[in-house]
C-alpha cells in the first residue's frame, strides 16, 4: 500500500506541474455492466462474472417448431467518457485481475464508433496464476486493426497501479508506461499511411472476455469458478482537444511531442528486451519502415 500511495503521489504531482485535468469517474465517464465507481469518483472497479455454469432445460420436449428466447451473456464492465477528443494525452493508472486470470482483457483505449472506427490501445491480457501478463497494443484506422505488439512487462501489473499514457498529436501517436515509452507510429500520411487526425475518439475503460485470444492465442480459457475477476482504475487525466482547435491551455506540452534520441534509446531497451510479437514482422506493413525506433 505505500508504494502505490508513493506512486500515485508521484502522478499527481507530474499531473499538477503539467497541468492535465483530473477526471471523475462519477461526472466525465458514462458505466455500464459489473462498474462500481468508488474514492469519491477517484477510482473504479470493474468486475467480469459469468452468466454461465447456471442451466435452463425446458420441460417440454418438441419436434420442429420455432424456438425464440432472449439472452444476456456474460459480460464484463466498461466506462466510456462523455467527451470526444481530437488529439491529447490521455493517463490512466491501472491495477489488473490479480490471480488467475486466464482470458481476461483489461483494456484501457481510444475509440471512435464502429466499423469505420479509429483506435487506439493498451490491453492487458491475463494469464494463469503464477505466469507473468502480456501488454497488447493496437491501432486502426477506419475500422483496419492488425497492427497489433505484444511485450512483457517489467513488473507485475496485478500488484499495484501503474501509468499508461497515450500522446497523440499531428506528428505521431506514442504509448508510454511508467513514463516509459513502448511504442510509437509515426504520421506518415504524406507517403500514402493511415493515420488517426479526422475522428474524435472517446476514452474507454474495459474488462472483458476475450478467452478466444487473450492467452496463449485461445488455447487457455477463463476459468469460472475464478470469478468474480476484478481490476481497478484511477488517475484519470487529459490535457486534451475537442477539436482540431478548441484544445486545453497547456497542449504545448504534447502538442509537438516527438521522441528525443533519450526516449527513442529507452524505446529500443523495451523492444530489444520485452517484445514478444509485432505484426511489422509478421507481414510487414508499409508504416513499419517509418516507426522503427
Amino acid at each position: 500500500m505505500a508504494s502505490h500511495n508513493l506512486l500515485r503521489a508521484f502522478f499527481l504531482t507530474v499531473f499538477l506541474v503539467s497541468g492535465i485535468s483530473a477526471q471523475s469517474f462519477t461526472n466525465d465517464v458514462d458505466v455500464s455492466g459489473n462498474a462500481n465507481v468508488q474514492e469519491d469518483g477517484n477510482q473504479l472497479q470493474l468486475s467480469l462474472d459469468s452468466a454461465g455454469g447456471s442451466e435452463a432445460i425446458s420441460k417440454q420436449e418438441y419436434l420442429y417448431g420455432r424456438f425464440d428466447m432472449q439472452i444476456k451473456a456474460a459480460g464484463g464492465s466498461e466506462a466510456i467518457s462523455k467527451q470526444e477528443y481530437l488529439y491529447g494525452r490521455f493517463d490512466m493508472q491501472i491495477k489488473a485481475v490479480p490471480g488467475y486470470s486466464a482470458g481476461t482483457v483489461t483494456s484501457y483505449f481510444l475509440q471512435s464508433p464502429r466499423p469505420s472506427n479509429d483506435e487506439i490501445d493498451f490491453e492487458l491480457l491475463g494469464n494463469v496464476t503464477g505466469q507473468p501478463y502480456l501488454l497488447h497494443t493496437n491501432l486502426w484506422t477506419s475500422g483496419q486493426g492488425n497492427r497489433e505488439q505484444q511485450m512483457n512487462l517489467w513488473f507485475d501489473p496485478t500488484a499495484d497501479f501503474h501509468n499508461y499514457t497515450f500522446v497523440w498529436n499531428p506528428h505521431n501517436i506514442i504509448w508510454l508506461v511508467d513514463g516509459i515509452p513502448v511504442r510509437v507510429y509515426r504520421n506518415a500520411q504524406q507517403q500514402g499511411i493511415p493515420y488517426l487526425s479526422s475522428q474524435r475518439l472517446r476514452v474507454r475503460a474495459a474488462l472483458w472476455n476475450g478467452e478466444e485470444w487473450a492467452t496463449r492465442r485461445g488455447r487457455v480459457k477463463i476459468d469460472w469458478s475464478q470469478a468474480p475477476f476484478v481490476a481497478y482504475f484511477c488517475g484519470y487525466r487529459t490535457d486534451a482537444c475537442s477539436d482540431g482547435s478548441q484544445c486545453s491551455e497547456s497542449r504545448g506540452q504534447w502538442w509537438d511531442w516527438t521522441l528525443d534520441e533519450a526516449q527513442a534509446k529507452k524505446l529500443r531497451w523495451v523492444r530489444e528486451n520485452y517484445m514478444v510479437r509485432d505484426y511489422c514482422q509478421e507481414q510487414g506493413a508499409p508504416e513499419c519502415s517509418v516507426n522503427n525506433p
